[in-house]
């Protein structure tokens, strides 16, 4: 399923996006109980997807939007807490950051030995189609960096690796967009990522079960119509089971919460001289299987 938050005049909704590619189930027209945020559909689980099937079946005329008479949101507009990202996870990437004299952490080597865990605030999040505003960045630094995103479905605490897609309920698309001076500066990455709009996110939460294998996917980045990042997921230094494994040997993993999975070499530090983002700048960040998610730079 591809699921999606829209709005529609002042209301957010949930619904399901239609295999016509042009429309979108109301959940709340074809279902009013179900949940009306997509946390607390997650929360729900198999059963709510069940749910959510057995109301597109039996959706109305009624429940049918059509795209062009709808804005589309992040999937999680409000997310339950901060979103989990991870720094240094491809390694190509690795090592075009650790020489291009911005990275604090870097240690004897490029490729770190354990998962760089930072966060990004709720703040940040933004929707497909609104701006990236780099104009918020007083330092003029401001970078992209495409990411495929986990959605945890079933939480819990000491999760194996063995286990872990089993607590994947699905996918989406994360501009993990940072200022470099900023992250420079502070000597951590907290501030230059947390900018108000700084994570462009979407367009749809597609579940585990449509994906299939997601190391089988390909992610690119373009910017203006160029390509500049272009890698295969499977190529994480460390894997989504290293990665929940990792998170839930310390915290308890909730419902909804979102792990970015890191960038690939190709972002506009990693080129001599940097190559920043500028207002007019378009952003295309394509997951196969998962989704296009484009925003302009202001």
């Amino acid at each position: 399923m591809k699921l999606v938050t829209f709005q529609i005049a002042t209301d957010h909704r949930i619904g399901l996006l239609h295999s016509d590619g042009a429309s979108v189930i109301d959940l709340a027209v074809a279902d009013p109980t179900l949940p009306a945020d997509m946390t607390a559909l997650v929360t729900l689980g198999s059963e709510g997807l069940q749910r959510v099937a057995a109301a597109a079946d039996k959706a109305g005329d009624d429940a049918i939007r059509r795209l062009s008479d709808v804005t589309i949101l992040a999937p999680f507009p409000n997310p339950r807490r901060n979103i989990m990202c991870v720094g240094k996870n491809y390694h190509e990437h690795a090592q075009e950051f650790h020489s291009s004299g911005f990275d604090s952490t870097a240690g004897v080597t490029a490729v770190p030995e354990h998962p760089i865990i930072f966060t990004k605030s709720v703040t940040t999040v933004t929707g497909p189609d609104a701006p990236i505003p780099a104009s918020a960045d007083p330092t003029n630094s401001v970078d992209y960096e495409g990411e495929l995103a986990v959605i945890i479905g079933s939480g819990g605490k000491g999760i194996k690796k063995a286990d872990a897609y089993g607590h994947v309920y699905g996918y989406t698309v994360i501009n993990d967009v940072t200022s470099r001076e900023l992250q420079s500066q502070h000597k951590q990455w907290f501030i230059g990522k947390n900018l108000d709009g700084f994570c462009p996110m979407g367009p749809c939460l597609v579940t585990a079960d449509e994906v299939g294998d997601i190391t089988e996917s390909r992610m690119t980045t373009t910017v203006n119509g160029e390509i500049r990042q272009d890698v295969s997921v499977a190529d994480l230094i460390f894997d989504i089971p290293t990665l929940i494994e990792t998170l839930s040997a310390a915290m308890t993993l909730l419902p909804g919460d979102i792990i970015a999975t890191g960038t690939p070499a190709g972002v506009g530090i990693g080129f001599k001289p940097p190559r920043y983002l500028k207002p007019g700048d378009q952003v295309t960040i394509r997951i196969e299987k998962v989704g296009e998610l484009r925003n302009a730079v202001v």
